[in-house]
Parts: C-alpha cells; sequence; structure tokens
C-alpha cells in the first residue's frame, strides 16, 4: 500500500490499555488493607474494597456491562471476596520470606493489557511488587516469570510448578480480548474525546525560570516544550511529568531559563502544546483572548478585577489571572473568578497565542512578546 496511507493509519491507531492495581497492606494507619481499582485508558471504572466487599462502576456508561454480561457485578464482586482472603496470605508469606515481619508494608500486583484498535494486537503484562520495589513479572514472549530480585526465586519456580501461567493467559484471552474491548466500546464518547488545556505561563520573580503549564487537556498523548525561532528547544528546560487531574483531564508543565535572555529577544520564545488524532484547526490570537489581570506585588495593592467578559470558545487561551498556590504536585498557576483578585508578580510584558496543526497535530502556542496585547 502508499506509504501514506501507512503512515496516516499509524497515527490514527489507538493504544487502549486495561488495567486491574490489586493493593494489599500491612499495618498501614488511615489505608484499606486491600483494593482492587480497574483503569481505562487511565480512568477509573471499577472499584472494590475490603471494607464495601462489593464490585462498583466508577463511570456511568460502565453499568452498560450487564448488555453483555448480566452476572458481570455479581461474580466480578465474588472474585474481589476470594481475592480479599487471599491476599492476607499473600502479605504475610512475602513478609517471611523477606524476613520483615514487623512494621508497615505493601504487596502491588498489577494485571494489564494493552490494545492496538488499527492492528487489533493484544499484548498482556502481570507485574507483582513489595513496598514499592518490583518482585516479579510475567514474560508472556517466553512464558515464565521473571524474578526482579533473589528472594523471588523460590516464589517464580512455585507459581510455575502451580500452572499460574497459564491462568494468567486465560485471563488476558477472556479479560483483554473481550472484555477491554467492551469497556472500550462502552465509553467511546468519552475515551475518544479531545479537550483542550488552559495555558498559563508563570514566574515567580523577575529572575525566575518562567513556567508554561497545561492544565485540563485529554487525552494524556500530549506534548508541552518551549522552542525558539520555531525549533524546539532541549538546553535550560525542565519537562514536568503529565499528571492526571480530578477531573479525568491532565496536566503537566515545563520550565525555561531565561535568565541570561534580555527581554527584546522574547518573543523569539513559544510554549507549544501538541496532541495528536485530531484533524480540526483552531486558532486563537491576542485580539480574542480573555487579558490578562493586572498583577502587582504586596498584599496591601488592589489589582483591578478580572474583566467580565466570556471568552470565545473553544477556550485555548491563557489563565486570566495566576495565584502562587502549593500543591503536592509543586508550584501551579490556577484559573481564578472575577471577583478572587490574586496578589502575585508582574508577568513579563504581555503573550501572544496560536493554536494550528502541524501534520496531524494540534499547535498550541504562547510566547511572551514585548510587543503584543493584553497587559
Amino acid at each position: 500500500e502508499p506509504w501514506c496511507v501507512g503512515l496516516l493509519r499509524q497515527l490514527m491507531s489507538i493504544i487502549h490499555t486495561l488495567r486491574i492495581f490489586e493493593t494489599s497492606s500491612s499495618q498501614v494507619p488511615n489505608f484499606p488493607e486491600y483494593v482492587v481499582v480497574g483503569v481505562l485508558n487511565d480512568l477509573e471504572i471499577l472499584r472494590c474494597d475490603g471494607e464495601t466487599r462489593r464490585n462498583k462502576p466508577k463511570q456511568e456508561w460502565m453499568n452498560r456491562v450487564t448488555e453483555d454480561d448480566p452476572l458481570f457485578w455479581i461474580w466480578t464482586t465474588q472474585l474481589c471476596v476470594n481475592y480479599l482472603q487471599r491476599s492476607k496470605g499473600n502479605i504475610e508469606n512475602i513478609k517471611q520470606l523477606l524476613n520483615q515481619t514487623e512494621g508497615a508494608h505493601i504487596w502491588q500486583w498489577m494485571f494489564g493489557c494493552d490494545w492496538d484498535d488499527e492492528t487489533d494486537d493484544i499484548t498482556g503484562y502481570v507485574q507483582c511488587a513489595f513496598d514499592g520495589e518490583d518482585f516479579i513479572s510475567l514474560d508472556p514472549s517466553t512464558e515464565s516469570w521473571v524474578a526482579a530480585k533473589s528472594e523471588a526465586v523460590f516464589t517464580k519456580m512455585r507459581w510455575e510448578r502451580s500452572g499460574q501461567i497459564q491462568r494468567y493467559k486465560h485471563y488476558i484471552h477472556k479479560v483483554c480480548n473481550v472484555g477491554l474491548k467492551n469497556f472500550v466500546r462502552y465509553g467511546e464518547k468519552t475515551l475518544r474525546r479531545t479537550e483542550l488545556p488552559l495555558v498559563s505561563l508563570l514566574q515567580k520573580s523577575s529572575s525566575s525560570p518562567v513556567t508554561c503549564h497545561a492544565t485540563g487537556f485529554y487525552p494524556d498523548r500530549a506534548r508541552l516544550f518551549w522552542t525558539k525561532d520555531g525549533d524546539e528547544l532541549l538546553e535550560d528546560v525542565d519537562p514536568g511529568e503529565i499528571l492526571p487531574n480530578e477531573d479525568a483531564t491532565f496536566q503537566t508543565s515545563v520550565t525555561l531559563d531565561l535568565s541570561s535572555v534580555p527581554s527584546k529577544d522574547w518573543d523569539r520564545y513559544h510554549c507549544v502544546f501538541q496532541v495528536s488524532g485530531d484533524k480540526k484547526k483552531y486558532s486563537a490570537n491576542p485580539e480574542v483572548l480573555y487579558p490578562m489581570c493586572q498583577m502587582i506585588d504586596g498584599p496591601n495593592d488592589s489589582p483591578p478585577p478580572c474583566p467580565p467578559q466570556t471568552p470565545p470558545k473553544p477556550k485555548f487561551l491563557p489563565v486570566s489571572c495566576l495565584r502562587s498556590q502549593p500543591s503536592q504536585h509543586g508550584l501551579i498557576g490556577i484559573l481564578l473568578q472575577p471577583d478572587d483578585i490574586p496578589y502575585f508578580r508582574r508577568l513579563p510584558p504581555g503573550f501572544g497565542a496560536t493554536l494550528t496543526m502541524e501534520g496531524e497535530n494540534m499547535v498550541y502556542s504562547d510566547s511572551v512578546s514585548p510587543t503584543s496585547p493584553g497587559i
């Protein structure tokens, strides 16, 4: 077939993932002794724990599972109860094996699979960890268990004698080949959606690095990076991880050190957001962006309020006001309501933005520019 057709198929194919996380704990305060969570494409879809002893859907569309399997929630609840009893023995056995019978401990088991919806290829995997360190995993290609440490060799030999590999091969076929595909079908509207982020530029002081923060995007197949004169920068940048938000979207950030760059050259630098798989073209420019609020130093000053107008849709725009707020993921920029006035150091003068297409990628570009309007 023509190379361009093959390339198009590669761009349009999506890898769907299903992961079942089972966690057992011993003497860990304020943490359940047993919990199982099912995650589809980084979205929690089901949950069962030792307190409720019931498997429950975490997404409304997961109730459709009974269309294909009317007893799904019954038999998976029974599995949860059975695994709860087994997990207590597992964590005690591993504590004895490692001679760590005292203190708090956590045993984690993860079963999962990846499905390419274009080629229909499915890859399954099983991994186990104790106290956050790899312990043993399944290699499907060789149909053998791989011990991550010497203490796991005994477990490897015992599991291989007991036929655990055939059991997991059955799981991969049934859960992945049937369950994963059905789950994707139920949640297709949610899973195939594209949400573009709110992007903000954040600087603690005039000499601090500039952080570009993007939040609220979906899916997580995205990149955020800095460019100079259109070329991606690899030096003086500090990229962050892609982290989940509570609303099933994602956030990320990338920091650039501009301390040695004259302010007159700042318009050569852009923060670029890319997400694959959307063919629509979007653009935004300074004339349609929400203007920045005036930001000044000191809690005794009163900056003017944020403008009351509603930003045009789609909302490909920088955050109107920024506040310095500590969080578990560090310092981030947040969107404030018009009556929620921030006290923060003024950002450098102005920025513009565009959101266009580069091949199959949407590209959001947010640039600092001494000449662009907005402040």
